[in-house]
């Protein structure tokens, strides 16, 4: 099913039904997100990259991953939360992504994973009404994890947003 960005709806590119899902979980700060293990090509320690001029700020640059260039997004700018420095539990999460033009590889840093959580339909909850709507697009739904409240991201809609402003014209050579 592909995801449809509609409000409130609980969307995912896991087959409806195939519940427990698996996602992996990671943090910024204070706040856990996930995202369908599935789409997780790699997570490796944060590597300076090639800056590219004229992207927009939480566009880091791209590293050369096995032949491909990558874009590596972070994820702490991209959602305008305060810049933290780099430590050794800073990962990059390279994700296949599906855009307009096909399956492509994307790197997200962040401040560090958790662990990978099978997720149950009861514990899924609608995002609730912030008045942001092009927020609230890229977020598939939130899920209750013991103590933790996770955002539940949908990679797709994030990356394509970025998309529309401009990486598309980074190189891809696989």
């Amino acid at each position: 099913m592909e995801p449809t960005g509609a409000r409130g709806a609980i969307t995912s590119p896991t087959p409806p039904g195939e519940y427990p899902r698996q996602v992996l979980t990671f943090f910024l700060g204070a706040e856990h997100f996930g995202v369908d293990i599935l789409r997780v090509q790699e997570i490796r320690g944060w590597t300076p990259v090639t800056r590219i001029p004229q992207v927009p700020p939480h566009v880091l640059g791209v590293l050369n991953l096995r032949g491909a260039v990558v874009p590596i997004i972070d994820l702490r700018l991209r959602f305008q939360l305060a810049q933290a420095d780099f430590t050794p539990l800073t990962v990059i999460i390279v994700l296949s992504v599906r855009t307009r033009s096909g399956q492509r590889e994307f790197g997200l840093v962040v401040d560090g994973v958790s662990d990978v959580l099978d997720i149950d339909r009861s514990q899924l909850k609608e995002t609730p009404s912030l008045g942001d709507r092009a927020a609230s697009e890229f977020i598939q739904g939130l899920a209750i994890a013991g103590e933790r409240m996770l955002i539940l991201l949908n990679v797709d809609e994030l990356i394509r947003r970025d998309m529309e402003v401009g990486i598309t014209d980074l190189p891809s050579v696989a």
